[in-house]
């Protein structure tokens, strides 16, 4: 084992002295890197009093366990991606709704320009202040995105979508000119630039990715994301959002099963998966993530057809128990609760409620006084 007092040529212990003028060289140049490059340009990693990652909800449990700190890190980048239809949008869209629930500033550059403000109303989005921005131009586009991450002011940043940020000399070129690697190299450039003002700024920045499809690969997956490879390695999330099932009332189609996996997370383990409903008109049904989760975790009865809590009745069959929930807000709110506690994730407890620290007591035990589950 190296020792650090041992002289590297001798084998003798370094003099009290000579450890004192290590020491004090060192305080001098971090005094000079200071001084030339501010207060809090570098420092001791336990100096730090925000070691804890900060995190908000996404606005379904299934998906705040699944990315492990109960919601999306603050400060980070996040990378959604998907089929057309799956459910991209409404994700970023509940995400933006959490955000302005804690009286955060969002913003969203649509560079689709197909944001529909009835749809994000219905999901909870204050469209009277939402700040929304419609590009002309990709370069255009990640300019105002990185004016608002800078300004410090907003919370939450998303760009709807990647493939739709289409460099100016596409746009000015004929139809049939080939522009081969432009996106990616506007997309490394403005990454390289924002990843450190998102950082600093503590600004949650997701962007919306299309998938295509590689030509001539026959084995393994052809799928990939546009805009080059840099949104992968800047991101510290990236979710896979896919449509898995078609929800029917009779005839009638009402919303679709959507799975997410986190296929890429820095910030807790990564490739797990959640699964829930997003009807139509009304989003991410939030009822009906906390009923399945609960009966997951044993914390909600299923006995045949019918829901209970403890010596409360749900109903019978999953829509009555939704409803159920949706009425009695206090008793969802409990069950949320105990399940946050049994995964360990004390942020965002209760509906637009946020507690971003646990107490002390609630960190050596759980409800039911066993110890509690961490990490998931």
């Amino acid at each position: 084992m190296f020792d650090i007092t041992k002289n590297t040529k001798g084998g003798e212990p370094l003099t009290g002295n000579i450890m004192i003028e290590k020491k004090k060289a060192l305080d001098m140049a971090l005094s000079q890197i200071e001084k030339q490059f501010g207060k809090g340009s570098i420092m001791k990693l336990g100096e730090d009093s925000k070691l804890n990652i900060e995190a908000v909800s996404t606005g379904c449990l299934d998906l705040d366990i699944a990315l492990g700190i109960g919601g999306l890190p603050k400060g980070r980048i996040i990378e959604v991606y998907g089929p057309e239809s799956s459910g991209k949008t409404t994700v970023a869209l509940h995400s933006i709704a959490e955000v302005q629930k804690l009286g955060g500033i969002a913003a969203f550059i649509d560079a689709e320009h197909a944001l529909d403000p009835a749809y994000a109303r219905k999901l909870g989005v204050d469209t009277e202040n939402l700040i929304v921005s419609q590009p002309d131009t990709g370069e255009q586009g990640l300019e105002i995105a990185e004016a608002l991450v800078r300004s410090g002011a907003v919370d939450i940043i998303v760009v709807d979508s990647v493939a739709a940020l289409v460099p100016k000399a596409e746009i000015e070129g004929d139809m049939g000119d080939s522009h081969m690697g432009l996106q990616a190299r506007l997309m490394s450039q403005a990454l390289r630039k924002l990843a450190g003002a998102i950082k600093k700024s503590n600004t949650i920045a997701i962007f919306i990715n299309q998938l295509r499809e590689k030509i001539g690969v026959m084995f393994g997956n052809p799928e990939t994301t546009t805009g080059g490879r840099a949104l992968k390695f800047y991101a510290s999330v990236r979710l896979d959002v896919r449509r898995i099932e078609t929800l029917k009332q009779g005839d009638e189609m009402i919303g679709n099963r959507t799975r997410v996996k986190v296929v890429k997370n820095k910030v807790a383990p990564p490739f797990k998966q959640a699964e829930f409903d997003i009807m139509y008109g009304e989003g991410i049904s939030k009822y009906g993530s906390l009923v399945d989760v609960g009966v997951n975790d044993g914390i909600v009865d299923k006995a045949g057809s019918w829901f209970s809590y403890g010596d409360i009745r749900l109903g019978q069959g999953r829509e009555n128990a939704k409803e159920f929930l949706r009425e009695n807000p206090e008793v969802a709110e409990e069950i949320e609760r105990r399940i946050r506690e049994k995964h360990g994730l004390m942020g965002n407890i209760g509906y637009g409620e946020v507690k971003n620290e646990k107490k002390p007591s609630e960190e050596k035990k759980s409800q039911d006084g066993s110890e509690e589950k961490k990490g998931d």
